[in-house]
């Protein structure tokens, strides 16, 4: 097959992987007299919050006090906290900033944030750390019900990138997954939804291709794409 061009593509995470979302989560929790529990034991668990699903993993006090309509008003303050307080983790807007401004790198985003209006909500928090997220090449949100797998083909599709100059940034399970199974090269992050013992022993993911760190996930990536650190 020939591609129209020579350019390398790297697809970011929102959630985990760019954002600091255990510590939002954990203050949107706070805010509504419950306790999310330690980032270890949320590492276990953070699925079942994210996707809004079954809670009987949660802690007794946040499964007596989650309703239909408390996780609504959950997702709201969700919503403000992104907006208004939420980080991104050390070293990652200027990260951000490297690969905008590689000219043969095409980067953006594909996440399946749970805020409401999540693109007008991740245009304001990385609006705060002076990233427009217009000057990324593609921002992607991902319905719940929908696998990125889709999503991370046709972006690659979209620009005309070989898959072998095509990676991903993730922190699940899923996103490796997802990576592989369009032949994308996955850098994976361990200080985000799953920890390093997670994705290692649990779904054996290479921990050669696992930063425990956002510096060192920055450094590997900007390496691995030719871009001067």
């Amino acid at each position: 097959m020939i591609y129209s061009n020579n350019k390398k593509l790297i697809i970011l995470d929102a959630d985990g992987t760019t954002i600091d979302a255990y510590s939002a989560i954990e203050k949107t929790f706070s805010q509504h007299g419950m306790n999310l529990g330690d980032e270890e034991s949320f590492q276990k668990r953070h699925h079942i919050f994210k996707y809004l699903g079954g809670i009987k993993q949660f802690p007794a006090n946040i499964r007596k006090n989650i309703s239909k309509q408390n996780r609504k008003q959950i997702v709201e303050t969700l919503t403000e906290v992104y907006r208004n307080d939420a980080i991104l983790y050390p070293g990652i807007a200027e990260f951000i900033h490297k690969l905008i401004a590689a000219p043969d790198v095409v980067v953006g985003l594909v996440t399946r944030n749970i805020t409401n209006e999540p693109l007008e909500t991740l245009r304001q928090l990385f609006s705060r750390h002076d990233i427009n997220i217009e000057a990324l090449d593609f921002v992607i949100h991902v319905p719940l019900e929908e696998k990125k797998t889709q999503h991370f083909r046709a972006v690659r599709e979209q620009f005309g990138i070989n898959p072998a100059k095509a990676s991903v940034c993730g922190d699940e399970n899923k996103d490796y997954v997802a990576a592989i199974a369009t032949g994308m090269h996955p850098y994976m992050a361990a200080y985000g939804f799953e920890s390093f013992l997670r994705l290692t022993h649990k779904f054996e993911i290479p921990e050669e291709i696992i930063s425990r760190s956002p510096q060192e996930l920055c450094a590997r990536v900007l390496h691995g794409l030719d871009v001067a650190s």
